[in-house]
């Protein structure tokens, strides 16, 4: 299931890479958790899918422009890590820039019941009960 899970992530993040922000929406679990990271400029726990779309739309909106792209997953358990980054151009300030992070998806019966937004990989591995030399040597 565990591979299963980091193809369904892979295809969102080809829809998000070209600015498709709606894939992975039908995945969300009803009860869907989406916990952002205090080091990002608008955080918090966001729960259920409308949440989710409500903190998209604000966070879509301060951008001209927008792309996620997935630079590497893997499957740890029940949860997919990706390490991404997110191409944008500032609305407001114009200012274009890229920005580095990690998303966890966690599945739960073909769901996404919870998604954690972390700056860096350490907390990622840290979320899912991992050192980062557990995590290579569960990748090998």
């Amino acid at each position: 299931m565990s591979q299963e899970n980091v193809e369904v992530v892979r295809e969102i993040y080809e829809a998000w890479s070209s600015g498709d922000f709606r894939a992975g929406a039908d995945l969300l679990d009803q009860h869907v958790m989406f916990v952002v990271s205090p080091d990002f400029p608008e955080f918090g726990v966001f729960v259920g899918p409308e949440g989710v779309r409500q903190f998209m739309n604000r966070f879509l909106e301060q951008w001209k422009r927008i792309t996620i792209e997935a630079k590497h997953l893997e499957a740890i358990g029940d949860t997919v890590l990706a390490h991404v980054v997110q191409h944008q151009e500032g609305k407001a300030s114009g200012v274009a820039g890229d920005q580095s992070s990690s998303i966890l998806f966690t599945f739960r019966g073909g769901k996404i019941v919870r998604i954690d937004n972390v700056l860096r990989r350490a907390e990622a591995l840290e979320a899912v009960g991992l050192s980062e030399q557990e995590a290579h040597a569960e990748s090998e």
